[in-house]
């Protein structure tokens, strides 16, 4: 998959991964990465690093709103405008937050389910099935799918980026399968990184703590004339273990270790050469057995050509590599081979059209053990794809439609088709409603066909040889106004439903087959709030609603399987303020409602940020989850105990030249 427009760092998995638990009749398997890599810096230098965050700070609400996003259409377009319930934390949102690793960047975005499991482990999804091997939600950095066809979802351990680089984060919640293909089901996570152009200068941060007991990064950036731009980094980060609910470590501590680097290469003002990657390695204790280790690399090329504004055409390809071994349990060596482009060109003078088509080879090698097995141990997987968009205006500034979709074919469940329709009613500057009926498709991964435990006869549990790709319908009706100059507000509701989702079979007593006999609807709405309080003080606010009803279609389906575990309600705030004297002072609290299966007690916690900054030097004193002394936000196992997160206290010290 590619980010249309999206800048690109190339980041692959590498660290420590825990072993594979024993899969039970309530889950499957937990997996792990991180990261390393170090390049050499050359060439001249220049700060635009404060300039660029000092943008992001005195941006009006109405600025904002008008930030170009490129995941809802393939194309840039105002944020105000999207026909879909998209978030979009900026950079300033990032640095202002304290937070220091991707998934903990998410938790910004009100439309996502965010859980920490423990020092590594994440689960992350939108409009419910949150798990650790959540498989319903598409991520990309900088237009390269971090996607694992173990089990169709994200190893978040292993996406790394230094959040310093990053531009925007886009985060879509709903289908967006007719653009981005299978596994955008509930949503796309689109982070989006700095052209090497806007991150000339030097970087470099240093601190610790706690739970993040030490780290450290550093970027040069530099050009060799006046169109050809590079960056190169570093990182590296160690963090404690979190305890048990009796207060003992869990024995997960993590580290990681990355680098990579970032060229942009402007010709002609039409055209734009991008190459870029990322390295990485790491490590994960485990309790009984040896570390985990990871680790990864991968390349990136993209080649964009701008005909006119409303013509333009791309060209992109990388390689990922990713390799993790838990040694008693499991290990898997998968390369990924990606392909794509598109175009976009008007028809007429109402009509823009979208289309493009790519190519995807997934060679995914298992070492298996005698308690799990994939068979065949070894896959070369294929993917072919492509799409067609148009865009009609039907009223010119007023009202719009468009109508497209994605046709796959995998090596799983064959053809699938996701065919979409949107539509855009702009009354006044002020005011969009919107509205969309989607079909989107979660295809088969190698857990849903090719897995088995134990190694050998007899199975306690088999992958359904006839494993079909579950099926959503989904109904989105949404609302922006900007009510006052300080006050924009955002609506998203939808009722989805959803057939021929994963369900666990009995076919004997104590002997289990993964089948698609589930059937349900979720419903819900996401409502986000931006107050501009003061020319000094900015506050952001979201609530969650989301209510999910599952049932068997088959007798032989076991009623306790309910793929994910989701709260009904969650709400999250955010305060940025900008004190006299240089200082600064931030707030970011969430409250989530309990989750049911396994049962988790709902919590409320808050992180606080106290900066100092001047010139070309930043002091920053951060407290995570500071409510409470721990609490636990997931447990991926109704037969162990769930892990519990610290309260937790960093400091950082930061120069940017």
């Amino acid at each position: 998959m590619r980010c249309a427009g999206g800048n690109g760092v190339i980041n692959g998995p590498a660290f420590r991964v825990k072993p594979l638990p024993q899969p039970s009749p309530g889950g499957l398997i937990i997996l792990l990465l991180a990261m390393f890599f170090t390049l050499p810096a050359w060439g001249q230098t220049a700060s635009t690093n404060t300039e660029t965050a000092a943008l992001y700070k005195k941006m009006s609400l109405e600025q904002l709103m008008s930030i170009e996003v490129t995941s809802v259409s393939k194309h840039s377009e105002k944020l105000s405008g999207t026909a879909s319930a998209i978030q979009v934390i900026t950079h300033d949102d990032i640095q202002r937050s304290g937070v220091s690793s991707l998934p903990e960047a998410l938790r910004l975005a009100p439309n996502l389910e965010v859980a920490q499991i423990n020092s590594h482990d994440w689960a992350i999804s939108t409009r419910g099935f949150n798990n650790t091997t959540a498989n319903k939600l598409l991520v990309m950095i900088d237009g390269r799918a971090v996607y694992t066809p173990l089990y169709a979802g994200v190893f978040w351990d292993a996406q790394s980026v230094l959040l310093e680089d990053v531009d925007r984060i886009e985060v879509v919640s709903g289908p967006g399968g007719t653009l981005w293909g299978a596994n955008a089901v509930n949503g796309v996570i689109n982070v989006i990184t700095r052209s090497a152009r806007d991150t000339q200068g030097i970087y470099v941060s240093g601190g610790g703590g706690s739970l993040l007991q030490d780290f450290g990064a550093g970027r040069y950036g530099g050009s060799v004339n006046s169109n050809l731009f590079y960056r190169v980094y570093a990182q590296h980060s160690d963090r404690n273990d979190t305890p048990l609910a009796n207060g003992i470590d869990a024995t997960n501590a993590w580290d990681m270790t990355q680098g990579g680097f970032r060229m942009d290469y402007y010709p002609s003002e039409m055209n734009t050469l991008t190459l870029q990657g990322d390295a990485y390695a790491g490590s994960e204790d485990q309790p009984r057995n040896s570390d985990v280790t990871l680790d990864g690399q991968n390349i990136l090329g993209r080649w964009t050509r701008t005909f006119s504004e409303e013509s333009d055409f791309s060209l992109q390809a990388y390689v990922d590599r990713t390799w993790r071994d838990t040694h008693s349990t499991f290990a898997e060596d998968l390369k990924t081979y990606d392909f794509d482009f598109q175009h976009r060109f008007p028809l007429g003078e109402r009509q823009s059209i979208v289309w493009g088509a790519g190519y995807r080879l997934m060679q995914d090698d298992v070492r298996n053990s005698p308690a799990l097995a994939f068979f065949p141990a070894n896959r070369d997987l294929q993917l072919f794809s492509g799409f067609l968009q148009d865009e009609i205006t039907l009223v010119p500034d007023r009202l719009k439609f468009a109508i497209g979709t994605k046709f796959e074919h995998n090596d799983f469940s064959g053809f699938e088709i996701q065919p979409s329709g949107r539509l855009t009613w702009t009354p006044d500057e002020r005011q969009t409603v919107w509205a969309a009926v989607s079909r989107a498709v979660r295809s088969p991964s190698r857990i849903d066909t090719d897995f088995f435990v134990p190694a050998t006869p007899p199975y306690f549990l088999a992958g359904g040889t006839n494993f079909d790709s579950e099926k959503l319908i989904a109904y989105e009706l949404g609302y922006r106004v900007r009510p006052s100059d300080r006050l924009s507000l955002s609506l998203a509701s939808y009722y989805n439903f959803y057939d021929q989702l994963r369900s666990l079979d009995v076919t004997s007593p104590g002997h289990f087959v993964l089948a698609n006999h589930f059937r349900g609807e979720v419903w819900g709405f996401e409502l986000s709030a931006n107050y501009q309080a003061a020319a000094w003080w900015r506050l952001r606010a979201g609530y969650d609603y989301s209510h999910k009803y599952l049932t068997p279609t088959s007798a032989s389906a076991t009623p306790s399987v309910r793929e994910g575990n989701d709260p009904d309600n969650q709400f999250s705030f955010q305060s940025v303020m900008d004190l006299p004297a240089h200082f600064q002072i931030d707030v970011t609290a969430r409250y989530v409602e309990k989750l049911p299966t396994p049962h988790v007690p709902g919590y409320f916690t808050f992180d606080a940020r106290l900066a100092w900054q001047y010139k070309h030097v930043e002091l920053a004193l951060v407290g995570q989850n500071l409510w409470a002394d721990r609490h636990a936000e997931f447990n991926a196992s109704s037969t162990a105990p769930a892990q519990e997160i610290p309260r937790s206290v960093y400091g950082k010290v930061t120069w940017r030249f």
